[in-house]
């Protein structure tokens, strides 16, 4: 049965309104999926149509291992997990590289790489936060470094302290920090999720009356009617915690399936949108606040959005994903389809300067207009086959777009000239 995850997460309020742009070399993508956690990039003056061969090559480097998971980026450096060494002695990795041509400036390599049938080592991507930085490896080990030179400030195993089994797939959660908060979901025994102290590690609180076994999505923040919370997907359902003490404020399982729920949630305008594949579908719950807490309604329903690893945008009121291989454009508030495409096939997607971004699964990468009257492309290129589908989600920032691909990454000038 094919699958896949997604490594998700994390931070804060996304909203319908994309942020401002900002296109210096110095611009940021602190986390999954960025500054928001939403695949929404602030870039601007970038190409509206690719060359036949695709954009210019900055430069490639082939030397991250395993892994699938996305870059995190600030100011000349950029990292990225992945693995180092063979064989039994083999390590889950977090790399350190410089910005302007992919060199590695350092490497921490903290437990064991795990193999699984759908591709071994890490699925998550780095936190940075202020001079730290956050990484979450396959096999539960969560370790705060120091982003100069990855030397450990702290360090556990959060399968291990919160009584929690590894999922089939393995791991696949980029950790969450908000304010003194770092935010991961052990699917323990009364610990769903929990938070830790960032700069100790010590446990804040855990969410008690959660039980879940972890999905491969990460959390998100929704702040709705005054009341903080945090938002991801398990196992078995979609689910809303409060931020301030962990309590379990809703539940809604009709949009899980029971094998893998990978997608990052879509928040905006107090409203979250969930999907999975595997025949299940997509779902709108509207989101209201009452006596501190939250509660979640259905909107609607829809089996025309059946996203199963590779994330989903929304841009100016219609969210794009791929909807198992076809992408698909629906308006968020209605469920309503506004065009299908067979696109680069299934695969993974980023939005910036009203382009979307696109990496299918079987090497194509794709350019396509974020227009909800119909599916105009702007271009397509190959890229190596590594012998595993490429599932790393396209980060696009300070003019480059970055594809992640097992042990290659490859930085492309997308910058309009």
């Amino acid at each position: 049965m094919k699958f896949l995850f997604s490594f998700v997460l994390f931070c804060a309020f996304a909203s319908l309104t994309i942020p401002v742009g900002n296109t210096a070399p110095e611009a940021e993508w602190p986390q999954w999926r960025g500054p928001l956690r939403n695949g929404l990039s602030s870039e601007t003056g970038l190409l509206k149509q690719w060359p036949e061969k695709g954009p210019a090559v900055n430069w490639s480097i082939a030397s991250l291992g395993e892994g699938y998971g996305s870059v995190a980026i600030r100011g000349d450096r950029i990292y990225v997990q992945g693995t180092s060494g063979a064989g039994s002695e083999a390590k889950s990795t977090v790399f350190c590289l410089n910005r302007a041509d992919g060199k590695t400036i350092w490497s921490v390599a903290f437990g064991p790489r795990v193999e699984q049938d759908k591709g071994n080592g890490p699925r998550g991507t780095p936190t940075l936060d202020g001079d730290r930085m956050y990484v979450l490896t396959e096999n539960g080990d969560l370790a705060c470094l120091r982003e100069k030179d990855g030397s450990r400030v702290w360090g556990k195993n959060i399968l291990k302290e919160f009584g929690a089994s590894n999922p089939r797939w393995l791991i696949s959660e980029s950790p969450l920090v908000d304010g003194n908060r770092l935010i991961v979901s052990p699917g323990g025994s009364g610990a769903g999720i929990v938070a830790l102290d960032k700069m100790t590690g010590a446990e804040i609180w855990r969410t008690k009356e959660l039980s879940d076994q972890a999905g491969y999505a990460s959390c998100i923040i929704a702040e709705v009617g005054g009341v903080r919370s945090y938002i991801n997907f398990t196992s078995t359902a979609a689910v809303g915690v409060r931020a301030s003490d962990g309590k379990l404020m809703w539940r809604y399982a009709n949009v899980a399936n029971r094998v893998a729920n990978c997608t990052t949630p879509i928040f905006a305008d107090n409203k979250v949108f969930f999907s999975s594949a595997y025949g299940t579908g997509g779902a709108l719950l509207n989101l209201t606040a009452q006596n501190g807490e939250v509660k979640a309604e259905e909107a609607y329903f829809t089996k025309e959005m059946m996203n199963h690893h590779g994330g989903m945008v929304l841009v100016n009121g219609y969210l794009y994903g791929f909807s198992n291989a076809i992408l698909t454009c629906i308006e968020f508030n209605t469920g309503k389809v506004m065009w299908k495409d067979r696109s680069v096939g299934k695969g993974s997607i980023g939005y910036a300067d009203g382009m979307l971004y696109l990496l299918g699964e079987k090497q194509m990468v794709g350019l396509a207009e974020a227009n909800p009257n119909a599916y105009v492309e702007k271009g397509r290129f190959p890229i190596n086959d590594r012998g595993w589908d490429s599932w790393a989600h396209p980060v696009i920032v300070g003019g480059k777009l970055y594809i992640r691909n097992q042990n290659e990454l490859t930085c492309y000038d997308v910058k309009a000239k």
